[in-house]
């Protein structure tokens, strides 16, 4: 009973035990109030701000959790810093546009992005976010790694100390002159039972000594061991043990595991220490006796396991709460947070670091110490980093050496060797232009600068004449951070550049080169397109010289040029200059092919090519061969493209352009409306062009007869049964056509005006695309008359504002004001 309640009572000791640590654990993953933002590298706010964006979290909504976590103020103020710094970077504020050449000369515009921010690590999707912006304790991730499980090996030979227990199982091979084989199981009281032979007890021994027990009871047994026979003993199945783990681990509490586990196997199997367990000092007992003491750091830093012993049934692992912890911070290898034993040094510190990084300052380093209720700064220079015994709370910071130089001269610009040079004694102007390789041969002679920094850190400028130092008429000492630019020629102009428009395959702006001609740069534009004059090209130029005194004055030199069509050279070809405007016309007899299209109720529909340029619709038709019976002329409608409405360049002769750009200036006109549908449908019907097609026909030529253009669509319908409504009607729909019926029987039809009708609005859409409104004659309205295929449209009624009593208030204060001012004014006259 006794056994029984003390069971019951260390099971609820471990459980709250367990619970309170875990309850721990979560506040301490929470609580981000000992964050610096400032010893945070770029990569983590990077992984943090990819972490959030695929939990779908917005940066203000980083932040706000930041604050709920209890980050300080001050630290949330620099991490936003931080986190628009990366925006920037990775948005493209450091986007430059640039300018390139390709093979021909031809100059085109290019952006090239500066940054890119590194991709995301899967590994850290699972994981808490802000995880990586609170200090890593050092060798804390070394059992929660899946990978290294430290599961004991069940296939490795018997180690010869292994201790035998309950539930064991050896197996007793005897080969030589007697052969038998035994599989013995090791019962409650350590006792095994061998055939002929008798009990042994074997319990609490290791394997080596109960091979020596059982070969005596076998010789002893008339088993001749050692004269042409032998025995070998191994495990068979491995028992099973029971463990407690408790202290400041994630999960405390009872384990059962194999018997060859060791601590690191069970220290995986519990989590792992917590952020207040010690790494350092876990501690082994076994019969209420401290047996080992266990060092992770003797792993991670050296890998020995000597202190990783295989553990025992009823054997406790217990993980305190640590002593002494410091941070280490900037340029060193491993920034962590570690933990210090008595004896340990600074240097010992840095060593489990492992050590400085290639740009830190290591002649000193600066601590934060606390100091009774505040903390102080120390520096703790390199001879005292081995007699230095670290404090509780020690911060260690380790800086980087200053981006300075004590030897270095810049040049730049027209050398062959541009860079970064040795101030050596005595260095002058002239040895650095020959350390750099020279001077490349579009360097500007006349003049260069040094650009040097005085003693209080401003700078100054001092000119030369690059001629004279090369010459060594001149000679100037350099100093320390000298920067020295030499010009290009082609660096103290603008770029030369030539454009060519017109009939070109490819009219655009080019490099210019000395000596270029008129055909040099047609043949850089692709040659002439088809239709191009090869007499009477232009060249624009620029001048100088123009009176600013006269009204007549000149703006531009301009060239009439003829060359060869084939391009040939010749000794009188015209040279251009730079920023000439050269522009090739197309002949004057030249015409590409226009087409016109014809739909609908003629003997021969489909396209026709114009023939002459007074072409007109009756003439198509009579070519098309005239209507067919069924053809309802009075319905004709001719479509021309609306070119001035959507902005269109009909020049362009990529058709599929030119509907992509139909499409998205509809897109755009319907969006700028708040009756998109409507807006859509006028631009339609505006490409149509009201015509009177029987007229036409009666009166061939006559000023109704219009002239042909490119695209034009003439469409001939049968005869229309139909009337459509549509607008703000009850029930927009089509119907049948009924020359009795008026416009408002065709409105009642569709089941009559809507509440927000507009009658006096109302209008007709003839099908020959003539539109005809609504009149008012005294106080009625005088809808137009109705034919076939046409369509009644009722728009909508503007929004009436509504009378308020602030808005009635101000109508009749105003009215009484206007009445006193006119009263007033009687007054005066009398």
């Amino acid at each position: 009973m006794i056994k029984t309640n003390f069971l019951i009572f260390l099971f609820v000791v471990v459980f709250c035990f367990g619970a309170i640590n875990h309850v721990s654990a979560q506040i301490n993953i929470q609580n981000l109030s000992s964050v610096n933002i400032d010893d945070v590298p770029d990569q983590q706010i990077i992984q943090l701000l990819q972490q959030a964006q695929n939990s779908g979290l917005s940066d203000a909504e980083l932040i706000r959790q930041a604050q709920s976590r209890g980050m300080s103020s001050a630290q949330i103020q620099k991490l936003q810093t931080r986190i628009q710094d990366i925006r920037d970077k990775a948005t493209g504020k450091k986007v430059q546009a640039d300018t390139t050449e390709d093979s021909d000369g031809r100059i085109t515009a290019g952006r090239k992005l500066n940054y890119k921010p590194d991709s995301l690590d899967s590994a850290y999707l699972n994981k808490d976010m802000f995880e990586n912006l609170r200090p890593k304790i050092f060798g804390a991730d070394l059992f929660k790694n899946k990978n290294s499980s430290f599961e004991p090996n069940l296939k490795l030979a018997t180690p010869v100390n292994y201790i035998i227990g309950p539930d064991d199982q050896l197996s007793v091979n005897v080969y030589g002159n007697s052969s038998v084989n035994w599989k013995l199981e090791v019962s409650p009281e350590g006792n095994i039972t061998i055939p002929n032979v008798g009990v042994i007890n074997v319990g609490g021994k290791s394997i080596e000594q109960a091979t020596a027990q059982i070969k005596s009871r076998l010789s002893a047994s008339n088993y001749a061991i050692g004269h042409g026979t032998s025995v070998q003993i191994t495990l068979g199945n491995i028992r099973s043990i029971k463990v407690i783990i408790v202290g400041q681990v994630q999960k405390p509490g009872t384990y059962t595991l194999p018997s060859l586990a060791t601590v690191f196997n069970a220290l995986y199997m519990s989590g792992g220490p917590t952020d207040n367990g010690s790494l350092r000092q876990i501690e082994v007992i076994r019969n209420n006796r401290i047996i080992r003491h266990l060092d992770v750091y003797d792993f991670i830093v050296k890998g020995s396991q000597k202190d990783n012993i295989s553990l025992q049934d009823q054997d406790i692992v217990r993980v305190p709460t640590y002593r002494t912890r410091v941070q280490l911070v900037g340029q060193i290898k491993i920034p962590a947070l570690f933990e210090v034993l008595p004896g340990e040094t600074l240097d010992n510190i840095l060593n489990y670091a492992g050590g400085f990084t290639d740009s830190a300052y290591t002649a000193r380093i600066k601590v934060s110490q606390i100091s009774d209720q505040q903390r102080k700064i120390t520096d703790v220079v390199e001879a005292d980093y081995k007699n230095y015994i670290p404090l509780r709370g020690d911060k260690y910071t380790i800086e980087s050496v200053i981006d300075r130089f004590e030897n270095r001269v810049v040049i730049r610009g027209a050398v062959f060797k541009p860079g970064d040079y040795e101030l050596q004694n005595g260095l002058t102007l002239n040895q650095l232009i020959t350390n750099a390789a020279g001077l490349k041969e579009d360097a500007f002679m006349e003049r260069g600068t040094i650009t040097r920094l005085k003693s209080d850190n401003s700078t100054e400028i001092i000119g030369f004449n690059v001629r004279d130092v090369i010459n060594k008429t001149v000679n100037i000492s350099l100093q320390r951070e000298d920067i020295v630019n030499i010009s290009s020629i082609f660096d103290l102009r603008d770029k030369y550049q030539i454009v060519i428009n017109g009939s070109v395959r490819k009219p655009g702006k080019f490099a210019f080169s000395e000596n270029m001609k008129v055909e040099d740069l047609i043949f850089k534009a692709g040659g002439f397109a088809e239709g191009a004059s090869t007499k009477r090209i232009e060249v624009a130029r620029r001048i100088s010289d123009a009176d600013p005194n006269s009204k007549n004055s000149s703006v531009a030199q301009v060239f009439s040029v003829n060359v060869d069509g084939q391009l040939k050279p010749s000794e009188g070809n015209f040279v251009l200059q730079p920023f000439d405007i050269v522009s090739v016309y197309t002949l004057p007899g030249f015409e590409k092919q226009k087409t016109v299209k014809v739909e609908g109720e003629v003997m021969y529909p489909g396209s026709y090519t114009i023939k002459t340029k007074n072409e007109k619709i009756s003439d198509l038709v009579v070519r098309a061969g005239g209507l067919t019976a069924s053809a309802d002329p009075e319905g004709g409608s001719l479509k021309r493209e609306n070119i001035a409405i959507l902005g269109i360049d009909k020049r362009k002769a990529d058709t599929l352009e030119i509907a992509r750009e139909r499409m998205d200036r509809l897109s755009r006109l319907k969006r700028s409306y708040k009756d998109s549908t409507r807006n859509e449908d006028t631009v339609m019907r505006n490409n149509f062009v009201g015509i009177d097609l029987p007229k036409i026909l009666k009166s061939p030529g006559s000023k109704d007869d219009l002239l042909l253009e490119d695209g034009d669509i003439l469409r001939i319908p049968k005869q229309q049964q139909i009337v459509r409504v549509n607008g703000q009607v009850l029930y927009p729909s089509a119907v049948v056509y009924d020359r009795s019926k008026s416009f408002n029987d065709f409105v009642s039809n569709a089941g009559g005006y809507g509440p927000d009708a507009l009658r006096r609005g109302a209008y007709i859409v003839y099908a020959n695309g003539t539109v005809k409104g609504t009149r008012k004659v005294l106080f009625f309205n005088s809808h137009p008359s109705v034919k076939p295929g046409s369509e009644i449209y009722v728009p909508k009624k503007s929004e009436a504002k509504n009378n308020t009593a602030q808005s009635i208030l101000g109508f009749t204060t105003g009215l009484a004001s206007l009445g006193a001012i006119i009263l007033g004014i009687l007054s005066l006259n009398k």
